[in-house]
């Protein structure tokens, strides 16, 4: 897993996604989006003792001005300081470009993803199993998409289309490029949802998970209702292995903070240090609350060591 020397407990999202699984539980992928704000979402999963991802999506790293290099650097930077023991993911989030994962695996990221979701289906397939072999031969594992995931705010992703995933095609998607990860589209949207209401469609969701084993991601977990969270987690064949939160992340840091506006990271980090705390102290408030009261996972950290 690229050049950097990690930590016993900085794992692959397949090694996490197995106990997630077994456990009955998900665990978050939470998004900082600048690079003071890892601090707090490594604060709080230690406080909670639940495993974690940290995550960043090329789009991301575009919009705040951050290099893979960076935001790498202080998340082993954060884990040393603060002396984190938590299992921890270091997690590549909607990619599309393959020298982004290449430097991002060689960085120290644990886990990427590939999105070719809209791409057609044999495109998606040979684009992401190419990435699937890169990745698998350096240890680090792969998420890919199938079907479109709507957004909102366009942070994340391109499009605002949505288009479900359908379960014979993820069947065979799966088989085909080798992934670990199965990013699904059931109803969920990244961003705010201000116009439609939050929604899963947990037959399809029970049907995708009948017929592949790979583990199967929530995208667009903001603002979603956690008793939807929970039964997809819970479904009898097994469910949502992991649940990306991004948007309530940064709505906590900017009302902390008195600004409506998003940030560049050099802007965050030139804040003075009263004010940056009062919002990694939000943040930090989030990311405790959505582990405790919507993923199941606190406590969990004791599952990786048995």
């Amino acid at each position: 897993m690229g050049s950097v020397n990690k930590p016993h407990n900085v794992v692959t999202l397949k090694q996490a996604s197995v106990m997630a699984e077994k456990g009955k539980f998900a665990i978050g992928s939470f998004s900082p989006r600048y690079t003071p704000v890892i601090q707090a979402v490594l604060r709080a999963a230690q406080r909670a003792q639940s495993p974690f991802i940290c995550q960043i999506s090329q789009k991301e790293l575009e919009r705040y001005g951050i290099t893979p290099k960076e935001f790498a650097e202080e998340f082993y930077l954060r884990l040393k300081s603060e002396n984190i023991t938590v299992p921890a993911v270091l997690h590549l989030d909607h990619t599309k470009v393959f020298a982004v994962i290449e430097e991002a695996i060689e960085a120290g990221f644990t886990s990427v993803m590939i999105d070719a979701s809209e791409q057609p289906l044999e495109e998606n397939i040979r684009i992401s199993r190419e990435v699937a072999a890169f990745a698998h031969a350096r240890g680090v594992s792969v998420e890919a998409e199938l079907g479109m995931i709507g957004t909102t705010d366009f942070i994340e992703t391109d499009n605002d289309e949505e288009l479900y995933t359908n379960p014979q095609e993820a069947k065979r998607f799966v088989e085909e490029t080798g992934v670990d990860s199965l990013a699904v589209s059931v109803g969920t949207a990244h961003g705010v949802y201000m116009v439609k209401e939050p929604k899963i469609d947990f037959d399809r969701l029970e049907a995708i998970r009948s017929l592949t084993p790979v583990h199967l991601v929530l995208h667009g977990g903001s603002g979603v209702p956690a008793w939807m969270i929970e039964k997809a987690i819970r479904l009898p064949q097994g469910g949502i292995s992991k649940v990306n939160i991004a948007t309530d992340l940064e709505l906590a840091l900017l009302e902390a903070l008195g600004r409506k506006e998003r940030l560049t990271n050099a802007e965050l980090k030139a804040l003075p240090s009263e004010a940056l705390a009062v919002g990694l102290a939000a943040v930090e408030a989030t990311v405790y609350e959505k582990i405790a009261y919507f993923l199941g996972s606190q406590g969990h950290a004791a599952d990786f060591a048995s």
